[in-house]
């Protein structure tokens, strides 16, 4: 192994390599410019490229493990590149788009020399926007902006990021973007990112590592019952960052009960009628195991309801005071 890497330039006149389908140059892409932390994700592709598409010199996953950044990004924009051109041949590249990559990366989050090393590279993004189709995901339409003569910021996509948004479960990265719209303040337009950490305990554990890697604010909703683990956020709560423990239990305890019945009812296509003497226990989920258990025949799920909730959404009548409160309290600084 260190022979080889000793002889990199040798080796770069002899490697045979396996090019990549479009398929694969739009996964890679798609991994490499979703929000995750720099290091992880272009690690992680560059590795795998070579794994699977570098014939000679034939690499183990352990040598590529102990493999320095520059090497790794070489071998893996050689296939990169090597690809682009049997797909788009004479397609020049200017390195601008490289460079806004660059900077973006770099004013999100905290980066060392080291993983500078991979996004100093020279994959020629002027091929590879030429695959994004305009029904592929945000971030690789953020990346086609990029090419363009625009303002990216004036581009409805989530990105550049400029937010993020810590929650405990699902119902809330299904929710929130949803009343937060209703209430005009669109998470795409203002480029708030929500990530559900699974978890009270997960959220703290979550937050401490991206305080240490990311400068983006930080807002954090907790249930209630994690007040402990609130305090543990407090003692390195960021300046720039808030966070806010619900008043009532948990996301679903602070739903309008109005919004659930006409839910649940619809759900229910109205042969099985709810009322409000069967919402009367303050755990809103507890109520709605028992419904779902005696008129559904199966068990509630949170992300299934908070699906049905999210198709019954329609005003600020459907958005609780609350819920209100925590929308404006996320949108400070960015709007």
């Amino acid at each position: 192994m260190l022979k080889l890497l000793q002889n990199m330039s040798e080796l770069f006149t002899q490697i045979k390599i396996k090019n990549l389908t479009k398929e694969q140059l739009i996964i890679s892409f798609d991994r490499l410019t979703r929000f995750k932390f720099t290091e992880d994700k272009y690690v992680r592709v560059f590795k795998d490229i070579i794994i699977s598409n570098l014939i000679l010199p034939k690499f183990k996953k352990k040598d590529l493990e102990i493999m320095d950044y520059d090497c790794l990004r070489n071998f893996a924009v050689k296939i990169i590149n090597s690809s682009l051109e049997k797909l788009f041949p004479n397609v020049k590249n200017d390195f601008i788009i490289n460079k806004k990559i660059y900077d973006y990366e770099n004013n999100i989050f905290n980066l060392s020399d080291e993983i500078n090393t991979l996004l100093n590279n020279e994959i020629n993004y002027r091929q590879v926007v030429k695959l994004i189709k305009e029904s592929d995901v945000n971030n690789l339409l953020w990346l086609k902006s990029l090419s363009d003569d625009v303002n990216e910021n004036n581009i409805y996509l989530k990105f550049p990021i400029r937010k993020l948004v810590l929650t405990e479960g699902i119902t809330e990265e299904i929710l929130l973007p949803v009343f937060s719209k209703i209430l005009n303040f669109d998470f795409d337009k203002y480029g708030v990112q929500i990530i559900s950490a699974g978890g009270k305990n997960q959220v703290v554990k979550l937050y401490y590592n991206m305080i240490q890697q990311t400068k983006l604010p930080i807002y954090i909703l907790l249930d209630n019952d994690a007040k402990s683990n609130y305090e543990q956020i407090l003692l390195k709560l960021r300046g720039t960052d808030k966070i806010h423990l619900l008043n009532g239990g948990e996301i679903e305890d602070v739903l309008p009960k109005p919004l659930i019945l006409k839910t649940l009812n619809d759900y229910f296509m109205n042969f099985n009628l709810i009322d409000d003497s069967e919402l009367e226990d303050e755990r809103m989920v507890k109520n709605l195991e028992e419904i779902f258990k005696t008129k559904g025949f199966h068990d509630f799920k949170k992300s299934e309801f908070a699906q049905l909730i999210k198709n019954h959404i329609q005003s600020e009548e459907d958005i609780s005071s609350e819920i209100k409160t925590i929308i404006k309290e996320l949108s400070v600084g960015i709007t």
